[in-house]
């Protein structure tokens, strides 16, 4: 094993599940709006979202869950959210 393979990223597929428990458990909260949605080829939907932390503004995106998709005005371009995020690495965050 090199020394390289120590700081190699590990594919893992929990690692989504990981941080959004980390910000549920240690994230504020801050108001965004929904710019955009897309949808994938699996029929999934995609919202993009902006909000503004100090001056900065902040643009992600995230795949919605089955529970989000039940109220689909509620993420349609336009509408205010709610966004949890981390007060240390402000650009990593998720729709409340």
């Amino acid at each position: 094993m090199g020394i390289l393979n120590l700081f190699k990223r590990k594919d893992n597929p929990d690692l989504y599940g990981e941080r959004v428990e980390h910000l549920l458990a240690h994230g504020r909260i801050t108001d965004g709006v929904i710019i955009d949605t897309e949808t994938t080829p699996a029929g999934g939907e995609i919202v993009f979202f902006v909000y503004t932390l100090n001056g900065v503004d902040f643009e992600s995106s995230e795949l919605l869950d089955e529970e989000k998709l039940k109220d689909p005005l509620k993420y349609a371009p336009g509408a205010k959210v709610g966004i949890r995020y981390d007060p240390k690495n402000q650009g990593n965050s998720t729709l409340v």
